[in-house]
């Protein structure tokens, strides 16, 4: 297998975690040993295993197990995959989607490895600028493309829950390498993924 997900957690960890959960309650004025929290710092620990297992998988080795010989030489898109992330500053949440595309040189990758890509990276603490860039960079590394276009659009928590608390506002980032650089490409590019196939 290229990557590696949380089917176990690893147990010294999950303990350690625990521990400090537990601490944070009772800082935060709760008792840890009530019913209703008695598993919180354990299922907490565990959680966060899940939400950073980013850090576990190796991007490039994603998209080389995947990795074919191929003359097509068009846009290759996948568009609106989901991702949830959390923001390194308050580690909170944020969510919504990732439009990539690249235009082959000789290479191409499973469909599927565009998306395990988006999760290795979300699945770590993030800002949404930097994944933006690791996407572009570890396709454009690993497949050598023409070019490569990335455009995340997401909400986020920390702007939703706490500070301004703006419930409506979507933050979008892009990023653009190689022909997506010129304005014919990229623009067709930005026509493809704001349009709906019926």
């Amino acid at each position: 297998m290229a990557y590696k997900k949380h089917d176990q957690y690893t147990e010294g960890v999950t303990e350690e975690l625990m521990g400090h959960y537990a601490s944070v309650l009772k800082l935060l004025g709760e008792d840890p040993g009530r019913e209703g929290l008695l598993k919180t710092p354990e299922r907490i620990a565990k959680a966060m295993q899940f939400f950073t297992q980013g850090y576990t998988m190796d991007p490039e080795k994603i998209l080389k197990s995947a990795k074919f010989h191929e003359a097509y030489s068009e846009m290759v898109i996948v568009k609106d995959i989901e991702l949830y992330s959390m923001c390194e500053h308050h580690m909170l949440p944020f969510f919504g989607k990732a439009h990539i595309a690249y235009i082959p040189n000789g290479w191409i990758t499973g469909l599927s490895k565009i998306a395990h890509i988006v999760e290795c990276f979300a699945r770590r603490l993030q800002v949404q600028e930097r994944m933006t860039y690791q996407i572009l960079n570890v396709i454009q590394d690993t497949l050598q493309p023409q070019g490569v276009a990335v455009v995340i659009e997401a909400k986020h928590l920390c702007m939703m829950m706490r500070g301004v608390q703006k419930q409506n506002s979507v933050t979008t980032t892009s990023a653009f390498s190689g022909v997506f650089e010129a304005h014919d490409t990229r623009s067709e590019f930005m026509a493809l993924i704001s349009s709906r196939l019926s």
